[in-house]
């Protein structure tokens, strides 16, 4: 996910200072929550998805009530009920792909933003979409399991692929 997009990036709105500790933090997600309009049922099932996610990526950090700061970008959770993704941290903001970055949509509503040029681990899964908004020219190369290239996009560029098969992605 070298130099990709990520369209959700880090802000002010995460989760409060340094020194706060996990359940002050974690008091802060829940607001978040609650003020988006999530029911408690609602939630309950986000924090299982997004504990679910840091059990699988040890190397990832909350930094919303569903947006994930990962090694080269970030990953934002669709909130149990919404059809659109938004960063429950700024409910109101849509979820964009920034200039610079690779954005890709998976079947489960997952939107990943890569930002940072290297190769990462990807677990995407069913039909999405993906936006290359990298410079102009840069290439993002999608892998199969076993390492071996599966398919490229040169930026600029929008459409739409199985993400099932892909399991590592370059930005550039």
């Amino acid at each position: 996910m070298a130099t990709a997009a990520a369209a959700l990036i880090v802000g002010p709105a995460l989760s409060g200072s340094a020194a706060a500790g996990p359940a002050a933090t974690q008091q802060t997600y829940a607001q978040q929550a609650r003020t988006a309009g999530l029911t408690g049922a609602q939630a309950a099932e986000l924090r299982r998805q997004v504990d679910s996610y840091l059990a699988a990526h040890p190397d990832a950090r909350q930094v919303s009530a569903n947006r994930l700061a990962t090694e080269g970008g970030a990953v934002t959770l669709p909130a149990p009920g919404d059809s659109q993704v938004r960063d429950l941290a700024s409910p109101e903001a849509a979820v964009a792909c920034a200039g610079g970055h690779l954005c890709v949509v998976d079947g489960r509503g997952r939107h990943y933003d890569y930002y940072r040029c290297g190769r990462y681990s990807f677990d995407g899964v069913g039909d999405g979409t993906f936006n290359n908004n990298q410079t102009t020219g840069t290439v993002a190369r999608f892998y199969n399991s076993d390492g071996s290239l599966r398919w490229t996009n040169r930026a600029k560029d929008t459409g739409t692929a199985s993400w099932t098969p892909v399991h590592y992605i370059q930005p550039c």
